[in-house]
């Protein structure tokens, strides 16, 4: 969808533009279902990128300790509660630059997956930036997706970070599709960017070739010492709008409703199902923010008529539609 299209959408009063994305879910997600997924972080803290949101990076002060890579007996004990709550999909998430082909911790991060993929959940990691052999690795250990945001538009980007570029994250994207895996890819709202970034970010994700298999879409949770500590919350119905943008761009993505849920009501959690999301982390944590906790989750879904997603292990990226155009490229 291009950014002329995203923003005459934008434009439409708020109940014509989500009535417009309703009939889109519908017709691609008929059945009344929500994707629990739960998040862990598997090696927190001591990151070398300089990610201005994140309180993961070595660089700030955020009161974050740097810890090694957990022991994959408590990954598993945490795994298995996850499956035990009702998650269908299980992701982990490790703070660093990226992961290298014959390293210690790579082949560790391999040995983890191939257990965590015999407990029947769909299996998403996000490790940082992947090269061709690293991705065609982790796709036959097991994993099923591979998150990697591109956070904003590539003009805002550089004012985000510094230490690696918009062209990085593309590649990554590209290589984990190429080895068979599906991509999540979403970004974060509340980064300082005008609506202009907002839906060029859109663009961009709807015009990868496939399309992202899920779009987390994040609401800043302002981190005490990072740049952007003192940055204000989204306001809800931009929040929506862009919900439902992600749904019209993106059809058949599981849209999740992801960081930011502890900032909103049961209300607006609603308002964001019906314009489109159907996907969540669920559990206490999400990373180092709280998140909502599980027995709230359920009794709300339970509320909404609407019942969990059961997993698909099968979960494969598609084949690249002929029709569409290629991943964009930035010169």
């Amino acid at each position: 969808m291009t950014f002329e299209e995203l923003n005459t959408l934008y434009q439409l009063p708020l109940f014509d533009l989500i009535q417009r994305s309703r009939q889109i879910h519908e017709e691609n997600w008929p059945a009344a279902e929500v994707q629990l997924c739960t998040l862990l972080s598997i090696k927190t803290g001591g990151c070398s990128e300089d990610c201005s949101y994140c309180a993961q990076s070595a660089r700030y002060k955020s009161g974050v300790d740097a810890e090694r890579l957990m022991e994959k007996c408590d990954i598993m004990k945490r795994a298995e509660a996850a499956r035990e709550s009702g998650s269908t999909r299980f992701c982990m998430g490790a703070a660093w630059r990226g992961v290298r082909e014959g390293t210690k911790r790579f082949e560790q991060v391999l040995d983890i997956v191939r257990d965590v993929s015999e407990l029947g959940m769909e299996v998403c990691v996000t490790l940082g930036e992947l090269g061709p052999s690293e991705a065609e690795k982790l796709k036959d250990a097991g994993v099923t997706a591979y998150n990697h945001n591109i956070d904003t538009s590539p003009e805002h980007y550089p004012k985000i970070v510094t230490t690696h570029t918009f062209q990085d994250r593309l590649n990554t994207i590209r290589h984990a599709q190429d080895a068979g895996m599906s991509i999540c890819c979403g970004g974060i709202l509340g980064l300082g960017e005008t609506t202009e970034d907002r839906l060029k970010m859109l663009e961009v994700i709807s015009s990868f070739n496939p399309q992202p298999e899920s779009v987390p879409i994040n609401s800043l949770m302002p981190m005490p010492g990072t740049p952007l500590a003192e940055k204000q919350g989204v306001d809800v119905f931009e929040l929506v709008r862009i919900i439902a943008l992600a749904r019209l761009a993106v059809p058949k993505a599981k849209v999740r409703l992801s960081a930011g849920r502890t900032q909103l009501s049961e209300e607006a959690q609603a308002l964001c199902f019906f314009a489109g999301a159907n996907s969540i982390f669920y559990g206490d944590k999400l990373l180092t923010a709280k998140n909502p906790a599980i027995e709230k989750d359920l009794a709300l879904i339970d509320r909404l008529g609407m019942k969990p997603q059961e997993p698909n292990r099968r979960l494969e990226a598609p084949d690249p539609d002929e029709s569409r155009p290629a991943e964009p490229q930035l010169g």
